[in-house]
């Protein structure tokens, strides 16, 4: 496999090609924030996760072939720059977490909660709500059936831990809904694409939980 995630502001997005999808991840702006795009190889739809900045190089790795949707994985300004021009620039439709899509700079077409599909073409997303980081903050995870299922963090999970809270209840609620959603459901080779940085794998990350949870928020 030739595709390894790593990224940097200015320098060349990295690609996974799936059975069905196609996987590109691109860093944005000051923070470093990671975008990634995913087009279906059969109908070339393609759906956006966090236009966080930079729209000329969304659009460019966007391309020819337009954009469905843009999904905000929270409402936090780093991740979401980019995201009013690029959905003037292309007509796409906008998904976010409900509790979180008041705070984002356009108006959300589609308020996602736990358990809810987002498509890209003949691809199917899972939305998975891990409340913590945001009240309303999401991740996407595609269950390749061909390979094994990838999901999309935000700023949920890295690798080294849940993202930042704000309070020792936010932090517990993250925790909860990592384990349950995720760490108690998906196997080990499941790979994870965070908000910013290296991607990592549930894996990688499992055997550190117990760490976390003592060393609090």
């Amino acid at each position: 496999m030739s595709y390894h995630g790593k990224v940097k502001v200015g320098g060349t997005p990295d690609t996974r090609e799936l059975a069905d999808l196609v996987i590109t991840k691109v860093a944005v702006g000051p923070m470093d924030n990671n975008a990634y795009l995913l087009r279906c190889r059969r109908t070339d739809d393609q759906v956006l996760v966090d236009a966080a900045n930079d729209t000329d190089t969304l659009l460019r790795v966007v391309g020819d072939g337009g954009l469905t949707t843009v999904v905000t994985t929270h409402r936090h300004g780093d991740h979401w720059q980019a995201l009013a021009e690029v959905v003037e620039l292309t007509g796409a439709q906008t998904a976010a977490g409900a509790p979180d899509a008041d705070e984002l700079p356009v108006e959300v077409t589609t308020r996602v909660d736990d358990g809810d599909t987002v498509e890209v073409g003949h691809c199917r997303l899972e939305v998975i709500q891990l409340v913590g980081h945001t009240p309303g903050s999401v991740a996407l995870l595609y269950d390749d059936p061909d390979g094994m299922p990838h999901l999309f963090t935000g700023d949920s999970l890295f690798p080294g831990g849940p993202g930042r809270t704000e309070s020792p209840e936010a932090f517990t609620s993250l925790m909860d809904d990592l384990v349950a959603k995720v760490f108690d459901r998906l196997p080990d080779e499941t790979w994870v694409y965070p908000g910013h940085g290296n991607d990592t794998t549930v894996g990688a990350e499992r055997p550190h939980l117990a760490e976390w949870r003592e060393r609090g928020w």
